[in-house]
């Protein structure tokens, strides 16, 4: 919250104080307590949350006259109305009025909207605003709000500069004008109690304008220069606070936990590396000698891995296990579906042929029998190496010697499950994988309890992947080049987004697309479904059958997205490519391309629109996944992609962790010096830095032990 005043604000003896941003939202004249509860559902709860809750954008809104109207500016307009009619029904209306001023006329049309016929009739003067179309080679606009004025109102002046109106996120019950009303009528008596974070000249030197200045101009800009210096100050607090969070928790972490050293031994390195039937990469070999070294100390490793499909993390992920099994410590390995828990443990099993390292997988579809087993194993130090999934998580897992856990695909697991595993055992080194490749300066702010290791170079071997974007005519054309690989002996996955049809969905569905490419697309060719709602017997029974090349085209859904590794599979088809993000498609076309011969994706869309196919045009010019990554980012948000929530991070409101690179980094250097500076953020110039803190990092503060 931004911080209430220490003295309430009564305006005379006796009477009552004015409202405080501590105070329930319902004390705000005109709220109460029903719509206090409707306001809660957005997070408002108090009067400190309706200040903190800013615009999700501004629209710019023109002062002009009719002949001066440009498609597509949302513009306001003072007029006459010179005809009405309605038309239609009551569930069907449309009601279409001609507004005309000293210069023109223009269109206003209202659907569903019977009200507007009670408050105008020909010859009412209104002022109306809304976004300019064109129809019937007029001016237009669609559903505008309006106001009406006296028979003496005033022509439009378009010398007065545009008005810049703030649009809140909302919902049907909470409308944005609502929200923008109560804002308005509050918000002088609310930015009056806002206190400063920051001592003066630490504030002078940065350019930034008093926080309650700032609160004051995102609500009520009066120009874009004031807009832009209040979303600047506002942008930099939000970013030192997630980065005074994480240095807090990072530093926390450091004093206080011990691991084992696990030194790697030029006898066990070569041990490890003889387990491969292939030389290392360089960029394999760089990440190896990082996570050694931090291996070696007693300081926990926490460590990112992060690089593109098919860079071969899980084989540098192996050879950290198998570092801590040399060194007689149990390794956790975890991942977030059985399906890629179960591909991890074939690829172990595979490479530990032979060897005496005890290994076996966890899951929660096991048979109770087998459980009990596997947990008796795991606690008495009869398992080196464990593969599961959130069943590691569970409170009867108990490890006798943890000495490291991997956790694959960091981002599907939150700040919590990471602290609950890291708990199973005395401070073991902590290695998380991820294929969603991200800046460096992303990675260091979201995950920045962590070090960052990148691998860039691909293994040898790996074909280049032809990827070309298909619209509503030329889907045979893709379903014609499959047949052809299918015929020269190769395989194929067909991706859908649902398993099952839906009411609330026009998609495809695996299920039914399924029995449909089965009977006549690929009669001649067996055709295997793989989903996550099937039982785990059956989808291993079906990748096994697929790996084998029984199975000639995989129906999946994105169950497939990672782990699943088979050579033969050359061909890609991705129906409604166009509801995906493009580093999830970045990462369904990375399963083909991994063996000698050329593949293909095909990225169908049921929309012929030219923004999308833009959009999904970034596969088809690189394969190199940080590059579709920022440009995802670029699209989706950082929030989304990354889901800052997971990481004990608040979403958001007014940074953005692209656009404000340079504010980010100041952040970081100005956070880094307030830590080393005041641990506790005691002093007296951080308090309402530190309450500020506690409010909104109040997960991540807890997890480490602070707050």
């Amino acid at each position: 919250m931004s911080g209430a005043a220490s003295t309430s604000m009564t305006t005379r003896a006796g009477a009552p104080r004015d409202v405080l941003l501590e105070d329930s939202i319902q004390f705000l004249p005109g709220v109460g307590p029903r719509r206090a509860e409707q306001f809660a559902k957005l997070g408002i709860k108090t009067v400190g949350n309706l200040l903190d809750y800013l615009p999700a954008r501004h629209e710019r809104h023109e002062f002009r006259t009719i002949e001066n109207l440009d498609e597509g500016m949302i513009a306001t307009v003072v007029g006459r109305i010179a005809a009405i009619r309605s038309q239609g029904g009551r569930r069907n209306s449309r009601v279409t009025a001609t507004l005309v001023d000293n210069t023109g006329r223009c269109s206003l049309t209202w659907f569903n909207a019977q009200y507007v016929l009670d408050k105008l009739e020909q010859g009412t003067h209104i002022r109306a605003t809304g976004k300019i179309t064109e129809f019937m080679q007029l001016p237009q606009m669609v559903n505008p709000r309006f106001e009406v004025l006296g028979s003496d109102a005033q022509p439009v002046n378009e010398k007065l500069p545009p008005r810049l109106e703030p649009v809140y996120p909302a919902t049907m019950e909470v409308p944005s004008r609502l929200i923008a009303r109560l804002i308005a009528a509050n918000l002088d008596r609310m930015v009056g109690q806002v206190r400063e974070w920051y001592p003066p000249e630490f504030a002078r030197q940065r350019r930034l304008i008093p926080r309650r200045q700032a609160l004051g101009a995102i609500h009520r800009p009066t120009d874009e220069r004031e807009l832009a210096a209040a979303r600047k100050r506002l942008a930099y607090d939000e970013l030192l606070l997630m980065r005074i969070a994480v240095t807090l928790a990072r530093r926390n972490r450091t004093a206080l936990e011990t691991a084992a050293a696990m030194p790697c031994t030029p006898q066990i390195d070569q041990r490890i590396r003889r387990r491969f039937p292939f030389r290392l990469t360089a960029g394999q070999d760089r990440a190896v000698k990082e996570i050694a070294t931090d291996l070696a100390t007693t300081r926990p490793m926490h460590r990112l891995l992060q690089g593109d499909v098919g860079c071969g993390k899980t084989v540098v992920a192996l050879y950290a296990a198998l570092t801590a099994v040399a060194n007689k410590h149990q390794v956790a390995i975890m991942a977030p579906t059985e399906l890629l828990a179960q591909q991890h443990a074939r690829a172990i099993a595979t490479y530990l042929e032979g060897s005496r390292v005890r290994h076996g997988l966890l899951v929660g579809g096991m048979p109770a029998r087998q459980r009990k087993e596997m947990l008796a194993s795991i606690s008495q130090g009869e398992m080196d190496i464990v593969v599961g999934t959130h069943a590691l998580l569970q409170g009867d897992v108990a490890f006798a010697r943890l000495g490291l856990v991997v956790i694959d695909e960091q981002h599907r697991f939150g700040v919590r499950q990471r602290a609950t595993i890291r708990s199973k055992g005395p401070a073991p080194h902590y290695l998380v994988m991820t294929a969603t490749p991200i800046p460096r300066t992303l990675a260091l702010t979201v995950f920045g309890d962590l070090d960052v290791t990148t691998i860039e170079e691909l293994p040898p071997g790996r074909t280049p992947i032809s990827t070309q974007v298909m619209g509503p005519g030329r889907h045979e054309t893709a379903w014609e080049s499959v047949r052809r690989e299918l015929e020269a002996g190769r395989q194929a996955y067909v991706v859908y987004p649902l398993i099952d049809e839906s009411d609330k969905s026009e998609s495809k569905a695996a299920t039914t697309e399924f029995k449909r490419l089965s009977q006549r697309v690929f009669s001649r060719h067996a055709v295997g479904l793989l989903h996550g709602r099937m039982e785990s017997e059956e989808r291993t029974t079906v990748m096994r059958e697929f790996a084998a090349g029984t199975i000639a085209v995989l129906v999946a859904t994105t169950v497939i997205e990672v782990g699943i590794d088979v050579p033969n599979a050359t061909c890609m088809v991705i129906e409604h490519a166009e509801r995906f993000g493009l580093s999830q498609l970045h990462q369904l076309r990375g399963r083909v391309g991994r063996g000698a011969h050329r593949s293909h994706c095909f990225l169908l869309t049921e929309t012929p629109a030219a923004a999308e196919h833009q959009r999904l045009a970034v596969l088809a010019k690189t394969t190199d996944g940080f590059k579709v990554a920022e440009e995802d980012l670029r699209i989706r948000g950082p929030g989304e992609m990354l889901g800052l929530r997971q990481h004990g991070l608040p979403e958001l409101r007014v940074a953005d962790l692209i656009e404000d690179a340079d504010l980010l980094r100041l952040a970081q250097r100005d956070a880094g010096q307030i830590v080393r500076g005041d641990p506790g953020l005691r002093r007296a110039e951080h308090e309402g830095l530190r309450a500020a803190l506690v409010s909104r990092h109040v997960e991540m503060l807890q997890v480490a032990g602070i707050g």
